[in-house]
């Protein structure tokens, strides 16, 4: 394959790349975008493999069935919920392969079309590549632990905060010197291991201080940041490889990946800066004094559908409870049911619902909830006033109105107003706290009827009872 070949056939993964994010910022071209992904990557691996046709292919076919078959695997056993752990794993992955790439760069550059000994150009392109993978590695094992809740079996895993005396100091330490060794493997006329290896064990280990000081409630803008990570990691590495195609790619994954983190970060009125050097992860909040003892008025599923039914406008609000119970198809009957009885239904979703973005929109996607009754936080937000009954399911952090309260671990961050509504009906398992750890006021107004129990099965006694 010719250079001008292998130019034309990248240049043509590259602009599938970018139409399959264009298609991707939409529910209703998401499924277009994903074609256009994979018909990418589909021409940029043929690219490939084509320009290394006189090497041992075999090998790398050999490889690609077997992750390729993994993958397969993985894909048909995940759940929806455990869609989140598998996109950190996933990006772990991509700051390994980045790493393990710079270490056979460095070991034989010439395999991979570079001078020996390596250029000083290059060695900082593996340098970057280096420690951004090794970081996005140990960061994603991190967040993988948390939400998989591995934090009873390793303290690391905790979803709550795990800070201790002096971490930020010992972060910025452990940077400089890793800079410092960094800066001796740039300048050494040989290899250099020793600085090459102290720099990216001192990334791992960085990567996993980054990540413990965040808790639970701020994980979903965690994903977006490693995923960013990632993408940076992979763009390092192509430019020591002088390779377009992981150049462009790379830097769509970090550009994107990092513009979303920074609109979740609006979402949960949180600095952009501190998500990036991991120090926003803000003690978490104990349940409220006294909390157990509070009075709550509890309800069965007949008594909520005969408030659904006599409504006249309806808002769900769907929760990581309902993604654990799956119970999206049912909440699609239901609401059919009540459009069938006149009854103005609409789905909001908070831009955090669930473990990581889109998680809520994925779920109603599946069940074909249609996308006209579906609407983000900020177009549904004044609606709630003038809303007869709100359905609560399994969702706690992003109804919490101890957003609104100073001194609260979660003040500034944006909630669904739930509290404005008439009447509020909240299905949980029990009185348990949600993922960031505190007590929602909103279970003990006079105005909200907990309806307790698993949300399909409370779903599918609501819908026997307005039948």
């Amino acid at each position: 394959m010719t250079a001008n070949q292998l130019t034309l056939w990248y240049l043509v993964a590259s602009v599938c790349f970018i139409l399959a994010l264009k298609g991707l910022s939409s529910p209703l071209t998401a499924r277009r975008g994903n074609y256009f992904g994979i018909a990418g990557m589909t021409i940029a691996v043929l690219t490939t493999i084509a320009v290394v046709a006189r090497g041992r292919v075999d090998l790398i076919l050999m490889a690609m069935l077997l992750g390729g078959t993994l993958g397969a695997i993985v894909a048909r056993r995940v759940q929806m919920t455990q869609m989140p752990e598998l996109v950190a794993a996933m990006h772990s992955l991509v700051g390994m392969a980045a790493v393990l790439i710079a270490v056979a760069a460095v070991n034989h550059p010439a395999s991979f079309g570079v001078a020996d000994p390596l250029p000083t150009g290059n060695k900082l392109e593996l340098f970057i590549g280096t420690f951004v993978g090794a970081i996005t590695f140990s960061g994603s094992v991190i967040a993988f632990g948390k939400l998989a809740g591995l934090g009873k079996h390793f303290r690391l895993f905790s979803s709550a905060p795990v800070v201790f005396a002096g971490q930020h100091w010992l972060n910025l330490a452990l940077a400089l010197v890793m800079f410092g060794f960094g800066a001796a493997f740039f300048l050494a006329a040989d290899k250099a291991w020793t600085p090459f290896a102290a720099m990216t064990a001192i990334a791992f280990v960085l990567g996993v201080l980054i990540i413990i000081p965040i808790g639970g409630a701020d994980m979903p803008v965690v994903i977006s940041m490693l995923n960013s990570y990632s993408g940076w990691a992979a763009a390092g590495i192509g430019f020591s490889l002088n390779n377009a195609m992981l150049i462009i790619a790379g830097s769509l994954v970090g550009s994107s990946g990092a513009i979303l983190s920074y609109i979740m970060c609006r979402a949960m009125n949180r600095s952009f800066i501190s998500v990036i050097l991991g120090g926003f992860g803000a003690a978490e909040g104990a349940a409220a004094v006294g909390a157990e003892q509070k009075a709550v008025r509890s309800g069965s599923a007949e008594d909520a559908a005969f408030l659904l039914g006599n409504a006249e406008n309806v808002i769900i609000v769907p929760g990581y409870g309902l993604a654990v119970a799956r119970a999206q198809h049912a909440v699609k009957e239901i609401a059919d049911m009540l459009a069938q009885k006149g009854v103005n239904v609409r789905f909001a979703i908070h831009p955090v619902a669930g473990r990581m973005p889109g998680h809520m929109n994925v779920l109603l996607a599946e069940a074909e909830v249609p996308y006209d009754q579906v609407f983000e936080m900020d177009d549904i937000n004044g609606e709630f006033g003038t809303t007869d009954v709100v359905l609560v399911l399994g969702a706690n952090d992003v109804v919490n109105p101890l957003a609104y309260q100073k001194g609260s671990p979660i003040f500034g961050m944006p909630v669904l107003d739930v509290h404005k509504a008439r009447t509020v009906l909240v299905n949980k398992r029990s009185m348990a706290t949600g993922y960031a750890g505190l007590d929602n006021p909103l279970f003990y107004m006079d105005k909200t009827m907990m309806v307790f129990g698993d949300a399909k099965k409370v779903v599918e006694d609501m819908l026997k009872a307005l039948h």
